[in-house]
């Protein structure tokens, strides 16, 4: 048999998929570099849902040594593929078939036939990983820039717990970066064109911040309290932050003594309450 199909022609693998083929032409990928030095091209032909377009692939086919390698979840459209590649004296490869008919037996229960449904269910995941990489890339106070692109930004004096309830809610899915305020430092002058509904100050108390503060110094192994850990300065920072919120309309919730999930819980409720439908920017 392998003698038969042999061509040293063959240069072209397409992947059919009814919906992206992302996960047919990774497999292919990892089977080719089993074989080095080959000079195959794999090409993709995403949604491919309908009988005309299985005809419009294979006519583009056919005048090639090439392979179909197909994820189509369509049983009939899935049959036609295989009927139409043996017409034309084209390989043809199902790859979902086999494993659908024997989940199919083990269940005894008929699959859907959803093209997409895969990517649809999944899409929670990957804004999960954007808002995960947008946390992680515009914490304290990094590219403040692009702060017309968070859906909540967090501002506090240092060790206020700004980085964990930031995320803690971007594992929920939520884009939020946070700034430090720091007196006698300007804020961003992004911030003032910040819709300030989005914008929530973390109120803590002065026994709880220097707690942190000094759990903090312990782990740097520095001792300079006073200006860092101090209780007259930290109630002095905590004096101006207070009026900074206040002077610019700012949100405050207080975060002492709470579980990050409280504190979270109250933050994405206000958002969600105040923007609706409109809380997640596209």
């Amino acid at each position: 048999m392998i003698k038969e199909v042999f061509s040293r022609d063959f240069n072209m693998i397409y992947i059919a998929s009814c919906g992206e083929g992302i996960n047919a032409y990774n497999l292919v990928q990892s089977t080719l570099v089993q074989f080095p030095g080959n000079q195959i091209t794999v090409v993709k032909m995403p949604h491919i849902r309908t009988e005309s377009q299985v005809d419009e692939l294979m006519e583009r086919v056919r005048d090639t040594e090439s392979l179909v390698v197909h994820t189509i979840v369509n049983s009939d459209l899935r049959r036609y593929v295989t009927r139409r590649g043996m017409d034309q004296g084209i390989v043809t490869i199902d790859l979902m078939g086999p494993v659908i008919s024997k989940i199919q037996t083990f269940l005894n229960e008929d699959p859907i036939e959803q093209p997409g449904l895969y990517r649809k269910i999944h899409q929670v995941d990957l804004k999960q990983v954007s808002a995960i990489d947008f946390a992680l890339s515009h914490d304290d106070g990094l590219h403040p820039e692009d702060l017309p692109h968070a859906e909540m930004i967090l501002v506090g004096l240092s060790r206020a717990g700004k980085t964990p309830l930031s995320m803690y809610m971007a594992v929920l899915g939520w884009k939020v970066a946070n700034v430090p305020y720091v007196p006698s430092i300007p804020m961003p002058d992004t911030l003032s064109g910040i819709d300030k509904r989005r914008i929530i100050g973390l109120d803590i108390n002065a026994d709880q911040l220097m707690a942190h503060r000094k759990m903090r110094q312990q782990d740097l192994g520095t001792s300079d309290f006073y200006s860092y850990s101090s209780k007259e300065g930290i109630k002095n920072e905590i004096a101006e932050v207070r009026r900074y919120f206040v002077t610019n309309g700012f949100s405050m919730i207080d975060v002492s003594n709470k579980p990050i999930e409280s504190s979270a819980e109250e933050i994405i409720e206000m958002i969600t309450r105040r923007f609706k439908q409109d809380a997640h920017k596209t």
